[in-house]
């Protein structure tokens, strides 16, 4: 049975920019694999290391764990007892510590499930967070994007091996660089969302819309990170490339692909991938809120010890980011949801209902160690990280924070979304948190970079 549980909320506000330690460092938008480096998976960002609020990140995996993940590799855990008082304390514990306004958790086990809320949708403000409350999802969407073009694999349209000049002669390299090392992270393309070009514009200009184009020649002049498949680094740039070649192939628009192959299939009524125009969310939705801007946080993500304490005794808020337009971040990035949702897109990434059998177990079994000399590091693979036992991604903008974990082998589905990125000690609140549920489940929390 589910219960359901609602915390008041005791956060303090604050204005705060985003990063992520459990992820792959990138703009916020990486988030998806910053939450990952503790959990092994995140969102937008670059190298496994500390992101910056507009990047994303990649997943990591929890070492500590043993057994056999989906992709028939050693990985997996043993799932223990479900305290479910614990697991309550554990959430609501977290999100006071990290001053998040508001949170939300979904998990779903064999033994039971447990839905929770924390906090307020506004900082300062008295309507308390809800399940059915929209966010903005960040490098989660890379999992979309991903599936869409394995699907075209799926298709005969295009392989996974093609050189990504079949489809753009403007890439660098492009004869050397692979579909499959756009997918993976390894192409070695510099990401975009790094660039102070576009971190400025986002804290001077944080309306324009940016058109995919426009991301993709940012980027393309600047230096390669490496060669094509000598190395691992976050990348919003490959997810904005895969998601023109989804649009050249398919003949549509990328907001109607992701509709017609991805939302309508598994029936994903409260997702959506706004128009670029579109700055605001659909009701009933949670303010986001970030206490640096976006160029700081390019060095670090986490206020220095004077403004935490200020943080933490109310005196210093943070800013409220809940219409700046997320059209920097297109196909890596710009996906709304909601945890119920998230829910459901998690079991349908892991368990096979997107794509056909040969096909999803080539995705299982494409996430591998982003530093090769250690096996214990965090896992990405074709546009899904891994967390431990878990696979899904984690996901960055400013001012969200979210985390979608799934392991099949138990039939455990985790979603945990925070309207803070990140926390003023530079955490990743989401991802922190889901990292402690986690732990609280299977006996020992994972290690390892996330995504954003």
């Amino acid at each position: 049975m589910s219960a359901i549980i609602s915390v008041a909320g005791e956060s303090t506000v604050t204005s705060s920019r985003h990063n992520h330690n459990w992820h792959f460092p990138s703009r916020l938008l990486a988030l998806g694999i910053a939450t990952a480096t503790a959990l092994a998976i995140s969102g937008c960002t670059s190298t496994p290391t500390q992101a910056p609020a507009s990047s994303t990140a990649p997943p990591s995996v929890a070492p500590s764990t043993t057994g056999t993940t989906a992709g028939g590799k050693t990985g997996s855990a043993t799932l223990g007892g479900l305290d479910k008082a614990k697991v309550q304390d554990t959430f609501r514990t977290l999100a006071k510590e990290l001053l998040v306004p508001g949170a939300a958790m979904m998990l779903r086990t064999t033994q039971g499930d447990v839905s929770l809320t924390y906090g307020v949708t506004s900082a300062g403000g008295s309507t308390s967070v809800s399940l059915d409350d929209h966010i903005r999802i960040g490098s989660v969407t890379k999992t979309w994007t991903g599936t869409v073009i394995l699907q075209l694999v799926q298709e005969g349209k295009l392989k996974l091996e093609d050189p990504v000049s079949k489809y753009r002669s403007d890439v660098p390299n492009g004869d050397n660089i692979t579909i499959e090392q756009l997918l993976t992270m390894r192409s070695g393309i510099y990401n975009y969302s790094e660039s102070y070009e576009l971190n400025k514009a986002l804290d001077t200009t944080p309306q324009r819309v940016w058109t995919p184009e426009q991301l993709v020649a940012i980027a393309l002049p600047l230096p390669a990170y490496f060669g094509p498949g000598e190395g691992f680094h976050y990348s919003n740039t490959n997810t904005v490339l895969l998601g023109l070649i989804a649009e050249k192939l398919d003949g549509k628009g990328f907001g109607q692909i992701v509709r017609d192959r991805i939302l309508e299939p598994l029936g994903l009524k409260q997702t959506s991938f706004p128009a670029a125009e579109s700055s605001g969310l659909p009701k009933p939705f949670s303010r986001g809120y970030m206490y640096m801007d976006n160029l700081l946080t390019l060095s670090t993500a986490k206020l220095p010890a004077d403004l935490i304490a200020k943080a933490q005794d109310g005196s210093l808020k943070p800013h409220d980011y809940t219409n700046a337009n997320p059209s920097w971040t297109w196909a890596a990035g710009q996906g709304v949801s909601t945890a119920g949702d998230l829910m459901t897109l998690a079991e349908g990434l892991t368990d096979g209902k997107l794509l056909n059998p040969d096909l999803q177990k080539k995705r299982m079994d494409s996430l591998a160690p982003i530093d090769p000399d250690n096996p214990g590091a965090a896992r990405y693979g074709m546009a899904l990280a891994q967390f431990g036992p878990l696979y899904g991604h984690t996901g960055e903008l400013p001012g969200y924070n979210t985390f979608m974990g799934r392991d099949p082998q138990n039939n455990v589905t985790l979603v945990v979304w925070t309207n803070l990125a990140p926390s003023p000690d530079g955490r990743d609140p989401a991802s922190t948190i889901a990292k402690a549920i986690i732990g609280d489940l299977y006996g020992a929390a994972p290690t390892g970079p996330a995504t954003r």
